[in-house]
This record gives C-alpha cells, sequence and structure tokens, in this order.
C-alpha cells in the first residue's frame, strides 16, 4: 500500500508547509521509504536565509519514522505522539538540501520498539547518493500501549 501526501497529514500532527513527506512508495513491518520534493520549495519552514542546510534531512526522517508508527498502529488504540530523544553516528555527505534537483528518498528501518519507545536507522538520499544517515530514537507520549 503506498500512500500520498494528503494521506500522509492525515496521520502526522504537522500542519500546512511543515508536512514534508509527497508519499510512501513502500513499507511492512519493519521498514519504510518515503519520497519528497519539497526541499525545493523556496517558503519550506526549515530554510534559513542560506538555503535548505542538509541537517534538515533528520526532520524528514523523522517524519518516516511518526508515518511508520502510525501505520502499525491498530484502530483500537490510535498511535501516540512522540518526541525525538537522541540522534547517534549522524553522519551528514551534503551542505544543502535546496540545491538537490532529484527527490529525496527517506528509508527508516525500526531497529527495536517497546511500549515507550523506538529506535531507527535513517539515510537520506538522492538519486542513489546519500545525504544524511543517523540512528534516532523517539520517545512516545504515555498512553494506551497500541
Amino acid at each position: 500500500m503506498t500512500l500520498d501526501a494528503n494521506a500522509i497529514r492525515e496521520r502526522l500532527p504537522h500542519a500546512g508547509a511543515m508536512s514534508l513527506l509527497d508519499e510512501v512508495v513502500a513499507h511492512d513491518a519493519d521498514a519504510i521509504h518515503c519520497r519528497a520534493r519539497s526541499h525545493r520549495d523556496p517558503d519550506n519552514p526549515l530554510r534559513g536565509t542560506s538555503g535548505l542546510h542538509a541537517l534538515a534531512a533528520l526532520e524528514y526522517g523523522a517524519q518516516a519514522m511518526a508515518v511508520h508508527g502510525s501505520l502499525g498502529a491498530t484502530d483500537a488504540a490510535a498511535p501516540r505522539a512522540g518526541y525525538l530523544a537522541a540522534v547517534r553516528d549522524l553522519r551528514i555527505h551534503a551542505r544543502r538540501l535546496d540545491t538537490i534537483e532529484t527527490a529525496l528518498d527517506i528509508h527508516a528501518e525500526r531497529v527495536m520498539a517497546d511500549a515507550r519507545s523506538s529506535i531507527y536507522d535513517l539515510a537520506v538520499e538522492a538519486a542513489g547518493e546519500p545525504l544524511l544517515a543517523a540512528r534516532a530514537t523517539v520517545i512516545l507520549e504515555p498512553g494506551e500501549t497500541p
């Protein structure tokens, strides 16, 4: 099952231009592949006066993690909000995103999850070239366990 930008927005708390992902290309129980073109938008809310720094790719990865988490939630237990708590092994392979002509491919693979947190390996690339890689930990708000 793939998702378009509207379906993604329904699953995330991000509104307007802060919803960065355009589509879910593929997903399974352990991983998700998303695509985005919003890095080219001059009105991207993460863009500064000197452009869109490649570190912004971390937010693209975090949104992919959130969509993946929502896809695993059951109807009886809606997905809970999560907060990026830690980033490890961060590797940035580019200076800016706004100069990249092609779409961004965002990959998030769940390494571990329990009732309180999730850990994902993230990789953001464009045309097969790596832009950012990291391991990210999300802490979930207390609530009913999905």
